[in-house]
């Protein structure tokens, strides 16, 4: 009787790891390469702490935006109202607190709801009369551009309250009172790691378990010991100035979220099945309408968030408010992996290509470069982005 020998598991390679990886991560390694770019061309001015946080400071209303514009690119439409919704909330917002007094949670809530209906307004003609969003929304960036300098009458109105300006400008308290070093800024951020590590972690085992393809072990340790020590020396290098900036834990909180809806729940799920294939999301029982009006409904919600962050941060409420931001946020989307035909997009794709197009304005400030030529420059790399898409398409 010949003995059978059971064929031994072969173990994992690391080459189709490292590949899929590569493919993973390319945008956080081009974030790094253009950092590590502007902080030699700068001669170490970019990672200054003081910059780091004019850094979050700046981009904090771009990335809340962008959350709403990836589902509604997903989704399979684009809005171009937001950077007028920015600046009309704020409009209100300022007219509201300066001028009539009321307190400021009574004003945000307020401007939330007026976000919402905003977004509604729009969403319903493209969700139930089938209209272009293109055009739908071109023509309300140009109504709440309106609006926004006659709410104003053309002024800047200002001050804001000191509670509602530390919406954007303020810092996380520090009890621990240390010297040189805001203690609880560095501690929120080795927790935030400690957890991000436990979630990893939990995952891989529950793919393990499940019998899936799981990356080797050193690779995992490698790639989390590299994210976590960034995590960690970012927060170390912002608790050696005034600590971690309350924008910066709102932000955090709705990349948290929105993580969460789009991965983990069932209306994130519908949006990737509008964008990807809508007559195919219709024949398996999604209301499309609904999912499109939601995603429209979200995005003036987002925008009214990112409208009270501006405001507070400026400190005042001007007819220009919120110029182009559309651009830019669109720009983050599309330059985070969104497929400009929908169904495609992550959010932490979203957040990081937020970030690259922050540290090219910031590095090329500091470099002294001129506006025409950022332009120019944040033209040709959204157009790149855009191109790797349509590339990687035609290839499959």
């Amino acid at each position: 009787m010949t003995d059978v020998i059971a064929p031994v598991a072969a173990k994992p390679s690391l080459l189709p790891a490292i590949k899929r990886g590569a493919r993973e991560y390319g945008l956080l390694s081009s974030l790094l390469v253009i950092i590590v770019f502007f902080q030699i061309a700068t001669g170490g001015a970019l990672l200054q702490p003081l910059n780091l946080t004019n850094l979050i400071l700046q981009n904090s209303y771009i990335v809340v935006m962008a959350l709403g514009m990836l589902m509604v690119i997903v989704c399979g439409h684009i809005d171009l109202s937001v950077g007028s919704i920015v600046g009309v909330i704020g409009s209100i917002a300022a007219v509201l607190m300066v001028q009539y007094q009321f307190d400021f949670i009574t004003v945000s809530l307020l401007c939330l709801f007026i976000g919402g209906l905003i977004g509604a307004a729009q969403g319903y003609w493209v969700a139930f009369w089938g209209m272009p969003s293109f055009i739908v929304t071109l023509g309300g960036m140009l109504i709440f551009r309106g609006a926004t300098i006659a709410i104003g009458e053309g002024q800047s109105i200002g001050p804001f309250p000191a509670e509602f300006v530390a919406l954007s400008a303020g810092f996380l308290p520090d009890p621990f009172q240390g010297q040189g070093l805001k203690v609880t800024s560095l501690v929120l951020g080795v927790l935030v790691v400690a957890c991000f590590l436990w979630i990893e972690w939990r995952a891989r085992r529950r793919v393990s378990k499940a019998g899936g393809e799981v990356m080797p072990l050193s690779l995992f340790a490698l790639k989390h010991g590299i994210l976590g020590g960034a995590i960690i020396a970012f927060c170390f290098m912002l608790a050696t100035y005034r600590g971690l900036p309350t924008v910066l834990v709102i932000m955090c909180a709705l990349i948290g979220l929105y993580t969460f809806i789009m991965n983990r729940t069932v209306i994130g799920r519908w949006i990737y099945a509008v964008g990807g294939n809508l007559k195919a999301a219709k024949l398996s029982g999604i209301n499309t309408a609904r999912v499109t009006f939601f995603t429209f409904v979200n995005m003036g919600v987002l925008a009214a968030v990112a409208g009270l962050i501006f405001a507070a941060r400026l400190n005042s409420a001007t007819p220009r408010a919120g110029s182009g931001f559309e651009l830019d946020v669109i720009a983050a989307v599309f330059i985070g992996g969104a497929s400009a035909s929908g169904g495609v997009g992550k959010v932490m794709g979203v957040v990081i290509g937020a970030f690259i197009m922050g540290v090219l304005n910031n590095g090329m400030s500091i470099m002294g470069i001129g506006v025409d030529y950022q332009q120019m420059i944040k033209g040709a790399v959204l157009l790149a982005a855009v191109f790797v898409d349509v590339y990687q398409k035609n290839r499959a």
